[in-house]
């Protein structure tokens, strides 16, 4: 008898078919209320930074430069108080063979669909995440699909989308391509059934292991040129799994240092809304991920996500779009490195919170992505304009997401905006309490919350009593 294919279905059979497509037993890791053993998770279903490092050396993944950049540098210090204007650094991560960091997470996946006998992988995904599970997958003989939200319901897709689902099928994926709604997931579920491929998910933990080599190398990179540690690393954040890995890997070493996260600010915009889909110009790293899966981590395709950023995150900031093209041109222009606007995000950050640091303190931008046709900043301010978008040179504090981008007149006026992490903290600790519909919080929930919230017992019981 053939099984019931209906939306309604499909959705319900959900919890059997994550888990015969990853191979995890979650529940082991449950105890029955808002506390799980994430720690255990962690060290039980993923490898160790040794075995990671291992893994990704096989296929050419990790060990990216350091560059630093000197003339931005020179060019934060003109803006910066007399002192001040720390030494910036960029990791780029551009370098892997996929040209982002999410090499690191997709190559960890593929290695453990291999070892588990999987014949291939599925991953849904806009992003670079599409073209690193591609690579990796056909580095290791796999088959792969990758199932990307791409259009609105005039079927237009975004230039940096569209360029990213070519790159997928030149290394030999299937792209399959969908319009914005929840047909996205359901059609990811329906093909985990159908076919019986691996789950590549951005957020199980060996997914999330992968990138602990990042911040590790950042660490030991940094001891070896510099004799200390950086000050501070600034992570561009979306749903977590980056800073999240980053962050972990900087642990491992011992590392003293402060991780701030970094989003492009599209406050107002809805990410599921079809009419707004093609208003933006950043498909990731922005605060329509960045804002939801801080506040409700595990909204992500699997029972427990591995990416808690507010674990983790010392600081988080936003800048506005036009600041990250601005610094895109900046880096090609002044540096000689011709990266991607989307991984820009974090050294538009870095840029301006350098100006509050003293000169002898470093600073590093964590990550490059590679640029290609679609993801120029010249096809993507076309593309606004055609979306109705206006064009301003000006101040940023003017830009309104989906109505205008607003490029700085000068470097003076980039800057970024802090996110009230207290705010962020209460908002998950609410959702823990809604999603998980427990009667009662334990001592044991209290724990777990304090350590996912890098908080206090006074702090989570305040909360809890609001």
């Amino acid at each position: 008898m053939s099984k019931d294919m209906s939306f309604e279905a499909v959705m319900a059979r959900r919890p059997e078919t994550m888990k015969k497509a990853i191979g995890i037993d979650y529940d082991i890791f449950e105890s029955g209320s808002i506390a799980f053993d994430y720690e255990r998770m962690m060290r039980e279903t993923g490898y160790s930074l040794q075995q990671m490092q291992k893994i990704q050396s096989e296929t050419g993944v990790g060990n990216t430069p350091v560059y630093e950049l000197r003339n931005l540098t020179a060019l934060a210090r003109k803006f910066a108080p007399e002192g001040k204007g720390a030494r910036i650094f960029v990791k780029d991560e551009a370098a892997n063979p996929s040209g982002s960091f999410k090499a690191r997470r997709a190559a960890t996946a593929c290695y453990h669909a291999k070892k588990l006998g999987y014949k291939g992988v599925i991953a849904a995904t806009s992003g670079n995440y599409g073209a690193a599970v591609a690579s990796q997958a056909a580095m290791r003989g796999l088959k792969c699909i990758i199932v990307q939200e791409c259009y609105d319901s005039r079927e237009i897709g975004q230039p940096e989308i569209v360029e990213k689902a070519r790159k997928c099928e030149a290394y030999g994926a299937e792209v399959v391509q969908l319009t914005v709604g929840p047909e996205l997931f359901y059609s990811f579920l329906r093909l985990l059934e159908e076919t019986g491929y691996f789950n590549a998910s951005l957020y199980t933990p060996f997914g999330i292991a992968g990138v602990e080599t990042l911040g590790y190398e950042l660490s030991m990179e940094f001891r070896e040129r510099e004799g200390k540690d950086p000050d501070v690393v600034v992570v561009t954040n979306a749903g977590g799994g980056n800073l999240t890995g980053t962050a972990r890997g900087l642990i491992k070493a011992d590392a003293d240092t402060q991780i701030v996260g970094a989003s492009v600010d599209l406050s107002g915009l809805h990410m599921a809304s079809d009419k707004q889909f093609n208003k933006k110009s950043f498909t990731t790293g922005h605060t329509g991920f960045g804002i939801p899966f801080a506040t409700w981590p595990d909204r992500s395709d699997v029972p427990r996500s591995a990416a808690r950023p507010l674990r983790y995150m010392d600081r988080y900031v936003t800048v506005n779009q036009g600041s990250v093209f601005y610094m895109t041109e900046a880096l090609a222009q002044l540096e000689g490195l011709e990266r991607g606007p989307a991984g820009n995000t974090s050294l538009a950050a870095t840029f301006a919170l350098a100006q509050e640091l003293d000169e002898d303190k470093i600073i590093v931008a964590q990550e490059t992505e590679y640029t290609g046709a679609g993801k120029h900043i010249q096809p993507q301010l076309t593309f606004a304009k055609e979306n109705g978008i206006e064009i301003v040179i000006g101040d940023p504090k003017d830009e309104i997401p989906g109505e205008n981008i607003v490029l700085p007149e000068d470097p003076s006026y980039i800057k970024t905006k802090d996110i009230d992490l207290n705010k962020i903290k209460r908002s998950y600790i609410r959702n823990c309490i809604k999603n998980t519909k427990v009667n009662s919080v334990t001592s044991e929930d209290i724990e777990f919350l304090v350590k996912d919230t890098k908080s206090s017992e006074e702090f989570v019981k305040k909360v809890l009593d609001e």
